[in-house]
């Protein structure tokens, strides 16, 4: 309800704007992949259809976002670069990083089937991101050049490592055996102790995986004799490289320089000041009260393609409600939560050190996580009512000083409703 006695309470919303020229850059990482790994036994050192999985996922939301321009990704993390002019939701951080986070989600969940038909999800993955602001394609090149280097160290460390624990070696041992080895010799010992050569390992796994849209020729219809017709389309596509950071990787694809920037020249060492950067995370102050605040994306449309009912669907706020008890469930410094039709805002303690209070990564697991929980039980609120396409939320954090304040907060939400 427009000016109400509670609408000053939306003065405590920052602005978080990543300013133009600045690129920005969404990075998801999951969340507790080490365990959800081991609980749905993942193969080790990489399992190819995990991870073509999470490359099916990053191929979905390069189709819904147009403005992300390109991907990278190895393991469980996904890099995003939107194209520099972009303006998408108005180039707000915190609704960003949540959306990216919280529809990566939900695809994870829906096409789980598809990847692994004999096995069941047992329960719902989530994803913490970030904003990487960079302020120039240098940095830019300097970012995707320390996510591939990282991709190329862990995937060496994880193959040695697994390698020894498979042939009888403890983990205390084979964390003695790695402990301050250098490239070359992590290579000898996979040659000498296991017959393999790392560089002939599958690209998938030594290099990541990019994906960048590209106009490619595609039949859309055929005509009267039966001759297809052919039209430029704009289609993302996937490429392996051992160096998307290079100039001679960038600067032959038209679509990356002309929405991105070209490369000048290659790059060496990194900045450590650049890497500081990428590794920042702005924290919420204090001794306050948080409140996560979830809003359904697009949810008229959703409703309509899902035909809920009108003014309200109880079995769609059932299923709304069933969620937030999850996170309260999942996310233990959260003590309450106020809903209404598709938004939710969970409160934590005062005290509350979650993530050490980093506010994207509190965002990004709360909207990730509600939304793989709505994906994953969908089916029992609507046992007969298909799930269309993906549901997403974005997110905010707001930090309230006093416990009025707070308290207003929430009637300002009940007065809305």
């Amino acid at each position: 309800m427009a000016n109400s006695k509670y609408e000053y309470v939306k003065s405590f919303e920052l602005e978080d704007e990543v300013m133009l020229p600045n690129l920005m850059v969404v990075r998801i990482d999951g969340r507790d992949f080490s365990r959800f790994s081991q609980v749905h036994e993942f193969e080790k050192p990489n399992d190819e259809t995990a991870l073509n999985l999470m490359n099916s996922c990053s191929a979905a939301v390069l189709e819904e976002f147009p403005d992300i321009i390109f991907a990278y990704g190895y393991s469980d993390e996904y890099s995003f670069v939107f194209k520099k002019t972009s303006r998408f939701y108005q180039r707000r951080a915190s609704k960003i990083l949540s959306l990216v986070a919280s529809f990566f989600a939900a695809v994870y969940v829906t096409k789980w089937k598809e990847f692994f038909p004999q096995r069941k999800l047992l329960y719902a993955p989530s994803f913490s991101s970030k904003v990487v602001s960079c302020a120039s394609a240098e940095v830019l090149q300097a970012y995707l050049a320390w996510r591939q280097q990282d991709c190329h160290a862990n995937n060496q460390y994880d193959t040695c490592f697994w390698m020894l624990v498979k042939s009888g070696k403890s983990v205390s041992e084979t964390q003695e055996i790695l402990k301050d080895t250098q490239k070359q010799q992590k290579n000898e010992l996979l040659f000498q102790k296991f017959g393999i050569n790392y560089k002939t390992l599958p690209e998938l796994f030594r290099q990541g995986s990019c994906l960048f849209k590209k106009k490619v020729e595609e039949t859309v219809k055929h005509d009267e004799n039966g001759n297809p017709v052919k039209r430029l389309r704009r289609k993302a596509v996937f490429v392996h490289s051992e160096n998307i950071a290079g100039r001679s990787f960038w600067n032959e694809q038209p679509s990356l320089y002309n929405d991105l920037g070209h490369f000048t020249k290659d790059i060496g060492k990194i900045e450590p000041d650049f890497i500081r950067s990428f590794q920042f995370e702005n924290k919420l102050l204090p001794l306050t009260w948080v409140v996560v605040r979830i809003d359904g994306c697009h949810f008229h449309r959703f409703s309509d393609v899902h035909e809920f009912e009108k003014p309200n669907d109880e079995q769609a706020l059932k299923l709304m409600n069933s969620c937030a008890v999850a996170v309260l469930e999942e996310f233990e410094d959260i003590h309450f939560a106020y809903g209404v039709s598709d938004e939710y805002s969970f409160v934590l303690k005062k005290e509350s050190e979650l993530y050490k209070r980093q506010s994207s990564k509190i965002i990004s697991a709360v909207a990730s996580f509600f939304t793989s929980t709505y994906v994953l039980q969908w089916g029992e609120f609507f046992p007969h009512k298909e799930l269309k396409y993906p549901p997403s939320f974005d997110g905010r954090a707001v930090c309230y000083p006093t416990y009025n304040i707070l308290l207003d907060y929430l009637a300002w939400r009940q007065v809305d409703c």
